[in-house]
């Protein structure tokens, strides 16, 4: 899925079918954003293969840099953001909410800074061994990542549903895998495996359809 603009676009679309599937699924406003995960990384998959356009000469380098710099900011400085609110969102009861608060923190954090330091250094995108690579010097670095880490699939191993522990657990091991062979390109390489694991939430999706919506209480974060 990250090798080429074809295969961006591709994945993209079926992608985008799994997504709009998922979402028939929804019933209640809880849900909303965690069932919008694959439809959001159909979007993020689309906009690279503009990045792969261009840097094979067929956009502008312009239009090329505002394309991987939109990649960049959903990968790096809105997921650490959206995947513990989507999963404390979507909690069936306080208890399990309130587990959630601390990654949710952790997140906010990581993202503001992620934010501060997408803006402060310059982004830099090539090609390497046919995948794209994407370094910034603000968020290049080891501890960001671990924080970075918990606060994604950190939140998704502490929920009580067991299909968001197995969605969690699946992108732990695309995320070490992808740490091991090809570490240079790692945000455009796990963001396409971890788009590929959303038919984990497709299939929770189908085959919750008789026990949701859960007993929400009012309350958002009560």
């Amino acid at each position: 899925m990250c090798f080429s603009a074809v295969a961006n676009f591709v994945g993209s679309g079926v992608l985008g079918t799994i997504g709009v599937a998922t979402l028939t699924q929804v019933k209640h406003k809880r849900e909303l954003l965690f069932a919008s995960l694959p439809a959001l990384f159909a979007i993020h998959q689309f906009t690279e293969g503009f990045v792969w356009l261009g840097l094979v000469g067929a956009m502008s380098a312009n239009v090329t840099h505002k394309m991987g710099a939109a990649f960049v900011l959903y990968a790096q400085g809105l997921l650490p953001f959206l995947i513990p609110l989507a999963v404390l969102l979507f909690e069936p009861d306080k208890k399990s909410r309130r587990r959630m608060f601390p990654f949710l923190a952790l997140g906010t954090g990581t993202t503001l800074y992620m934010l501060w330091a997408l803006i402060a250094y310059p982004l830099h995108i090539y090609v390497e061994h046919n995948s794209i690579v994407y370094i910034n010097d603000g968020t290049n670095n080891t501890v960001l990542g671990v924080l970075y880490v918990i606060a994604t699939c950190g939140s998704l191993f502490f929920s009580k549903v067991r299909d968001m522990v197995v969605f969690g657990a699946a992108n732990r091991v695309i995320l070490l895998t992808v740490m091991a062979v090809k570490r240079y390109a790692f945000t455009s390489l796990w963001c396409a495996y971890a788009a590929v694991a959303s038919v984990i939430i497709l299939a929770y999706f189908w085959r919750s359809k008789l026990t949701r919506p859960f007993p929400y209480a009012e309350a958002i974060f009560g």
